[in-house]
């Protein structure tokens, strides 16, 4: 309760303290402020001092006045100062700057207030002014020096501006100071950084120890609202300049911004109430007579209150916010709107508006005369009387009112209100001036007398606390305290220019010392908040001028001055470097240069001496020391072209230090020149060199700048034509050195930026330099690698990426061995801690593998060969994938077309790779790797027992390795291809049984059905297009033949043999191994059939037994399927085919193709298509005849093993060949189109008569065969009507055939001893006897299957048969077999039936 009812005494006390500041100080400082006597203006500044120091939160509006009627009205008085008062006012800012809260709560309560004038824009400008001294030509009361004085205070108070922003920075920020062994308090023990918002009267400074609640504004510290304040004052206050240029522009402007509404109300009250807005304009607008100016004007004038005012009162009032026009209309339109206004507001005063607009143009004409000095015989009281007499609608208005208001206007000349001392706002108008109204109305701003006047007077008192009042009413009674580092942006906004300009100008004109270490203490405190507050591109203005200012481009213009300015850049970069960002690129360019001429004092060769090769002998034995520059410190004799370029003038941006030398160098440029480069000594290449060893102290992004920038002006120095140099890549490796024990994520970016530079730099066309860039690679790698890294990392990997690009990228054959020759080592001598960069490695062999030159594969293969027989665990200690490139590697020198033995070495490599990765050899890190890679292994995600054993965890790195060999299979080498074929099927043999079934089928699908691909779709003898014809130039170029009988039938018989090995693991890919030869059988190549047939027959005796029913469904379903796509097709000779009808009238057209070319090749083409379908026709039989005869060949090994449903299914085969084949021997029509093309296809007459044959003959044994076994699933019933069926089939086709001749055949139906009708009976030619006698052994076995039925069956059957038997009988044979069968048949089988039915 004590503390509290304290807090509030002390409250109390401070509030009548600061109340009586304002009542009796402020008032002391006003009367005495404009004072003449300097001890008197010393005191108001000091006591003014002390109330912004301390008590400015309460003083807000006071110190808005005091501030600019102080010191700006001193500062800003450039050409006719006081110099003491001057003095004082620039020793004031310096005590304001010593506490660095001071000027940000300036900034934030004035600058970013609409209502206040901008005090530290203004006190900055004017401090620029000062230190730029009097204009030329413009007069001036000072000394010259007296203005020397002035202009080195004006410098020292900017410098201490830019000094207190950067110690407020460092205290929000919490920055050490680098000038002091000390720290900086931290935020929360400063005092003035703990002050809050507070309320005029209501609190006062922390500083005081204050435990009183102050009224806390919440914008105070929210910055938002700061900078959206900002941004409208500035926004306004380019409207009101735009508005002082161009009324009607301005309001557009305001109004678009938002800034002023859209009404004439509202614009009238902005006109009225805002600041800086020009009288002269103002009037100007409101006598316009568009609509809405005039609208406007009429709200400006009804927004006065006149009740009660006499009309001179009115008439003051009215004519303080603005001048009027000097245009006749115009002020005829504003009185003639004031007068009816007037009269409004006080009724009975005058009869008429008009009387109020007469006498308001009377009173301004009196005004005039009364207070214009030029006019001598003013106007009298009578001479006023009478000029207004019968005004008042004809009568007078009363003597005594004229009299009262005559002495008024005498006594008190009306003027235009002003917003203060605000010398900005103070502009006459050249309009009015022109047309010489000024004089006439009187109504215009003080002059520069009149001030000094009035500063002496009562009236400057009233001025400034109307003034206090105006401000407190329009300003807000919030006090900020800046605690925001982004304020501090928006005063650099506003300084920065001026600030440049105030040390650039003298830096580059003076050679004083004092002003140059001024001049660079500036730079060095600019740049530190620019950097600090990320501002880049004010940063790198003052960066660059001060770069520049080294003249280190042009070294015969260096002076002490520049020297200082290298000193002050080599400070600013071990000071600021952690906010140096992108302006590190122009130190480090400066920090070149500098090497650069340090290397030439001394007379070492220059850099380009070692990047030049003499392009013949003669010049190889030139002297060496044409290359090399004289000991300029000893002045040797010898004057270089480099020396010269040098003493010449260079430009900033240019990439070398000087021009070319165009012309001789005197001596005495050379004398320059070393005297100039013994100055440079004094900095030192210790202290340049520090830039670099102090890298490893910057920050974590600080250092990523630093290197990006490096890397850049390496990159210029490096690409220049005539001069390039080493300086800055030699510094990257130093760099790299020093901060090699940054955390790893740092060194990642890092090294992500020196990974693009190496790659650039080695590929440049200088092959020295891409030679010396690739070294100092390897010598950063070989450091690196010294580090150990943990499984799992990849940093390895990323630092010898570069290697791996470049290797890619190079034209130069020297770079490229180079490479192979730098991994190789770094690898054989770091070989416990490559990890992860083994991934890198082998990229650089694999493209190694591919390259051009003989001597680098061999080099590569070399390397790789020790690598894998000395140091494969090493391989995959942390990282298992590497094994993968491993194998990719090894396949892509399997490719190699310069040496076989590499190949051949390569392939027994992956044969030693598969052998320990079958082993387990892997690290057992590789047990801990995640499954999911062999996840996607097995179908649809499916896996054995639904989990994978750790035996199987490394089982995907099997398929880069049997897919690199598989496709070894092209090769067009035979050597390589038979290696390549061993190695793969003796790995699968060998390693198979670690395999499961998900595994197997990835095998089949993409490692061995692969090998076909080619063969199945490209191979095509007919000489068509075909799908992938083409696709693969190795394989074009391979000898078909030799592939097919060598490559193709070992590697189809080694998938069976593996199939069948595997079988009981792999069985479920039946289908898929029998699709795939099945899709042999189909190929439109015999050749190629023929070795599918091989296979499945090789498929069927090796792995029959193994076969359960359902597997032998799938066998007999798979032979009709082969069966069915391969029926030969001649339709194309009796379907209208262009080609036949081309064909036939070859002869006929002869004539006319020789005469028509275009012919000629539609006649080429279609006889292409007619040769191609005839031998595709002929393959397709020939086809078919092997297949029957491999069916057969199968049946006879597994007859027991079939089922009567398959059996029957493979009856159903071969039944739908042969009826295809009957089909077409007896197609009349087919047949005398074959003879026509006898030339071409060769074929017998009938075409198919074998196939027809041998396909019912075996149809046949497999119903005798079923009848007599009665295997599994035998439906006799069914089986019985299938031999029923075919027998009728077998019989009638010969009898047609018999009667072939042009007798019919007797009907089937008909009875023996009907009598047939009678008909010409002609003998059978001999084509048709042989036909008949080719088929005879058919029939003779369908006689003797009939037999076989059995009694009951061929009795129930006989009828159906015994017209045939008839026909038999009767018709002609080419042979006297049928006759002998039949007769046995008749006389053992039709005759005891007979007997007994009788």
């Amino acid at each position: 309760m004590g503390n509290k009812f304290l807090t509030c005494v002390v409250s109390l006390m401070q509030y009548r303290f600061l109340g009586a500041i304002k009542q009796y100080l402020c008032l002391s400082l006003l009367k005495n402020s404009a004072s003449s006597l300097m001890i008197v203006f010393q005191l108001s500044c000091s006591i003014f001092v002390s109330l912004v120091s301390r008590f400015r939160a309460g003083l807000k509006a006071e110190i808005g006045v005091f501030f600019p009627m102080i010191v700006l009205r001193v500062l800003e008085n450039v050409a006719q100062p006081n110099f003491q008062q001057k003095m004082i006012v620039l020793r004031f800012i310096e005590k304001l700057c010593v506490d660095s809260q001071i000027l940000v709560d300036i900034f934030i309560n004035y600058d970013c207030d609409v209502n206040s004038s901008n005090i530290f824009e203004r006190m900055v400008n004017g401090l620029l002014k000062t230190a730029q001294g009097v204009p030329p030509g413009t007069a001036t009361s000072l000394m010259p020096p007296q203005e020397v004085t002035l202009k080195l205070e004006a410098m020292k108070c900017l410098v201490a501006v830019l000094k207190s922003m950067g110690d407020w920075v460092n205290k929000q920020l919490r920055i050490p100071d680098p000038s002091s062994a000390r720290k900086f308090d931290v935020v929360e023990n400063s005092p003035e950084s703990e002050s809050l918002s507070m309320v005029n009267g209501n609190g006062e400074e922390p500083a005081e120890g204050s435990d009183s609640q102050s009224e806390a504004s919440t914008e105070a510290s929210d910055v938002s609202s700061i900078e959206q304040r900002r941004a409208y004052k500035l926004e306004l206050q380019e409207g009101i300049s735009l508005f002082n240029r161009k009324p009607k522009k301005g309001i557009e402007f305001l109004i678009n911004a938002n800034k002023v509404g859209d009404s004439p109300e509202e614009i009238a009250v902005f006109l009225k109430n805002a600041s800086g807005l020009n009288k002269t304009l103002i009037g100007d607008y409101l006598g316009e007579r568009e609509d809405l100016p005039l609208k406007v004007m009429h709200a400006y004038v009804n927004s006065f209150e006149f009740q009660g005012m006499e009309f001179d009162e009115a008439i003051r009032a009215f004519l303080q916010g603005f001048r009027l026009p000097g245009e006749a209309q115009k002020i005829d339109r504003i009185m003639e709107k004031f007068a009816e206004r007037y009269c409004k507001c006080n009724p009975k005063v005058f009869i008429s508006a008009d009387t109020a607009y007469v006498l308001a143009y009377s009173v301004i004409l009196l005004n005039t005369d009364a207070h214009n000095p030029m006019v001598k015989n003013k106007m009298s009281a009578d001479d006023f009387i009478r000029n207004n007499r019968g005004i008042d609608d004809g009568k007078d208005l009363p003597e005594e009112y004229l009299r009262s208001l005559y002495a008024r206007i005498s006594k008190n000349e009306i003027k235009m209100k002003e917003d203060g001392f605000d010398a900005q706002q103070r502009q006459s108008t050249n309009s009015n001036r022109i047309l010489g109204l000024d004089n006439i109305l009187n109504i215009v701003v003080r002059k520069r007398g009149e001030d000094i006047r009035m500063e002496t007077s009562d009236d400057l008192i009233r001025h400034m606390q109307e003034q206090f009042k105006e401000k407190a009413r329009k300003s807000e009674s919030v006090y900020y305290a800046a605690t925001d580092v982004v304020i501090l942006r928006f005063m650099v906004e506003v300084c920065w220019a001026p600030m440049l300009a105030a040390f650039s100008v003298p830096l580059d004109q003076s050679d004083d010392e004092v002003v140059i270490g001024l001049c660079l203490e500036g730079f060095r405190c600019a740049i530190h908040v620019t950097a600090v507050m990320s501002m880049k591109t004010h940063r790198d203005a003052f960066v660059t001028s001060l770069a520049k200012f080294t003249s280190l481009h042009s070294p015969a213009d260096i002076k002490q001055k520049n020297v200082e300015a290298i000193k002050a850049l080599v400070a600013i970069a071990d000071e600021d470097g952690n906010y140096l960002q992108e302006a590190w690129e122009h130190i480090l360019t400066c920090v070149s240069r500098f090497e650069h001429l340090h290397l030439l004092g001394e007379g070492a060769p220059p850099d380009a001496t070692f990047f030049a090769f003499p392009q013949n002998e003669s010049e190889k034995s030139k002297p060496a020391k044409s290359n090399v520059l004289p000991v300029l410190k000893k002045k040797g004799p010898g004057r270089m072209q480099y020396a010269a370029a040098a003493v010449l003038r260079g430009s900033y941006d240019s990439a070398g230090i000087g021009g070319n030398a165009s012309g001789g160098v005197t001596s005495d440029q050379m004398n320059s020149l070393v005297s100039n480069l013994n100055m440079l000594e004094q900095v030192g290449s210790s202290e340049m060199n520090r830039i670099f060893t102090r890298s490893q102290k910057l920050n974590s992004e600080a250092i990523i700048d630093f290197v990006k920038a490096l890397c850049k002006v390496s990159m210029e120095e490096l690409r220049s034509a005539s001069d390039p140099r080493v300086f800055s890549l030699t510094k990257i490796v130093e760099i790299a050195h020093y901060n090699m024990n940054r955390i790893r994520l740092v060194w990642s970016s890092i090294w992500h930026v020196l990974s693009d530079f190496f790659v650039t730099i080695g590929c440049s066309e200088n092959l020295s330099i891409s030679i010396f860039a690739m070294d100092s690679l390897r010598q950063l790698s070989m450091k690196f690698l010294e580090r150990e890294e943990l499984a799992n990392y990849n940093f390895q990997n990323e630092f010898m990426k570069p290697f791996v690009i470049v290797m890619r990228k190079s034209s130069a054959v020297e770079i490229r061995e180079l490479i192979v020759r730098c991994v190789s080592q770094m690898v054989l001598s770091r070989v416990n801690n490559v990890k992860s960069g083994w991934k890198s490695m082998f990229m650089v062999f694999t493209t190694a593998a591919y390259d051009d030159h003989k001597n680098i594969v061999l080099l590569a293969f070399e390397i790789m060969e020790k690598i894998i027989r000395d140091y494969f665990p090493y391989i995959t200690e942390t990282e298992t994938t590497t094994f993968t490139d491993c194998v990719n590697c090894l396949i892509a020198f399997t490719n190699s077309r310069f040496n076989k033995d590499i190949s051949l070495n390569a392939i027994a490599f992956l044969r030693f790779c598969a052998t320990k990765l079958a082993g387990g050899d892997l690290a057992s890190s590789s047990r801990n790797n995640e499954k999911e890679p062999l996840s996607r292994l097995c179908k649809d995600g499916k896996q054995d027992n639904g989990y994978i054993d750790d035996r199987e965890n490394h089982l995907y790195f099997w398929f880069p390795l049997l897919a690199g060999l598989s496709e070894l299979s092209f090769d067009p080498r035979p050597e390589i291809r038979k290696s390549a074929l061993q190695v793969l099927f003796d790995t699968l043999r060998n390693h198979g049984h670690l395999f499961s079934l998900p595994l197997w089928e990835r095998v089949f699908e993409s490692v061995l059905f692969p090998i076909f691909d080619y063969v199945r779709h490209a191979i095509d003898p007919t000489g068509g297009d075909s799908p992938g014809q083409g696709i693969d130039g190795d394989t074009g170029e391979l000898d078909q033949d030799a592939w097919l009988y060598e490559t193709c039938t070992l590697a189809l018989q080694l998938v069976v043999d593996l199939f069948v090995k595997f079988y009981s693991t792999v069985n479920p890919l039946l289908r898929k191994v029998l699709k795939l030869l099945v899709s042999f059988i189909r190929r439109p190549h015999q050749s190629l059939a023929g070795i599918g047939i091989a296979a499945f027959v090789r498929l069927m005796s090796n792995a029959g037994d193994l076969f359960s029913d359902d597997k032998w469904l799938e066998v007999v379903l798979s032979l009709r399927e082969a069966a069915n796509a391969t029926l030969p097709d001649f339709s194309f000779l009796v379907s209208g085919e262009p080609a036949v009808h081309s064909y036939k009238h070859a002869g006929l057209t002869e004539q006319s193709n020789v005469e028509n070319g275009e012919s000629a090749d539609v006649h080429e083409r279609l006889m292409t298509r007619l040769y191609a379908a005839i031998s595709d026709a002929k393959c397709r039989a020939a086809v078919q005849l092997l297949l029957i005869q491999a069916v057969m060949e199968v049946y006879n090994m597994y007859r027991p093993q079939l089922s009567a449903k398959n059996t029957l299914v493979l009856y159903d085969a071969l039944h739908d060949v042969a009826s295809h084949a009957h089909k077409i021997n007896t197609d009349s029509q087919l047949r005398s189109r074959l003879q026509e093309f006898s030339s071409i296809t060769q074929m017998q007459d009938p075409p198919l008569l074998r196939l027809e044959n041998e396909s019912f003959q075996i149809c046949l044994t497999f119903l005798q065969n079923l009848i007599l076994d009665r295997p599994p699933s035998y439906d006799e019933s069914e089986v019985e009507s299938c031999m029923v069926s075919l027998c009728h089939e077998v019989l009638q086709f010969y009898i047609i055939t018999s009667h072939g001749s042009g007798r019919p055949p007797p009907s089937a139906s008909s009875s023996p001893n009907e009598p047939q009708p009678r008909s010409l009976i002609i003998p059978l030619g001999s084509g048709k006897r042989r036909e008949l006698a080719s088929r005879a052994p058919l029939v003779v076995a369908t006689l003797q299957a009939i037999c076989s039925l059995g009694e009951t069956s061929f009795e129930r059957n006989l009828t159906g048969f015994f017209p045939l038997l008839w026909s038999l009988i009767s018709c002609e044979h080419g042979s006297n077999e049928v006759q002998v069968a039949l007769s046995d048949m008749l006389s053992s089988w039709v005759g005891p039936v007979l007997l007994r039915s009788c």
